[in-house]
C-alpha cells in the first residue's frame, strides 16, 4: 500500500499534465490585434522555461531541425525561421506578448494565424519525430503558400 500512493501521485500528476496540453493545442488558431505580428514570414517559435527536461530539448531540437530540413531556401530568404525563446527572459516578454504565450509551446505564427503544435510536440519529439515534422509541415505549407499568393 505504501508504494501505491507515489505511482498514483505520478499518474495524476502526468494526467493533469497532458490535459494542459490538450486543453492548449485546441486552440490552434487565434485572431486579433495584428499590431506588432509579421505578415511576411512564417515563425516557428519554442518558448521553453529555463530549466528543461529531455522532452523539452527534444521538441526544440526537432522542430529546428524540421524547419531547416523541409524549408532550407525559405530559411536563406528569411520567409520561414526558428525562433527558441525562453519565456522566463524579460527580452523574450515582447515575443510572449505578441503571440499570446503564457508557458512551454511550439507555435507556428504568421499574419494573424497562430497555430500551437505544444501537445504534438511533447507526445512526438522523443519517439516519433517523424510525425511532429509531419505536423510542421502541414501547418507551415499553407501558411507559405499564402504568403506567396500574396
Amino acid at each position: 500500500m505504501k508504494k501505491l500512493f507515489p505511482v498514483l501521485a505520478v499518474v495524476v500528476i502526468i494526467t493533469a499534465a497532458i490535459a494542459i496540453f490538450a486543453f492548449r493545442g485546441s486552440e490552434s488558431q487565434v485572431a486579433g490585434d495584428t499590431s506588432g505580428i509579421s505578415t511576411d514570414k512564417v515563425e516557428v517559435i519554442y518558448f521553453h522555461l529555463t530549466r528543461r527536461c529531455v522532452t523539452c530539448q527534444a521538441v526544440e531540437n526537432v522542430a529546428r531541425d524540421a524547419v531547416k530540413e523541409l524549408y532550407p531556401a525559405e530559411v536563406e530568404k528569411g520567409t520561414v525561421v526558428f525562433r527558441s525563446l525562453n519565456i522566463e527572459d524579460k527580452s523574450s516578454e515582447a515575443d510572449a506578448q505578441r503571440v499570446n504565450a503564457t508557458g512551454q509551446c511550439l507555435l507556428i505564427v504568421s499574419g494573424d494565424t497562430r497555430i500551437d503544435l505544444t501537445s504534438e510536440g511533447f507526445m512526438n519529439a522523443r519517439n516519433s519525430p517523424g510525425k511532429l515534422k509531419e505536423e510542421i509541415k502541414k501547418a507551415v505549407d499553407p501558411l507559405l503558400k499564402a504568403l506567396t499568393s500574396s
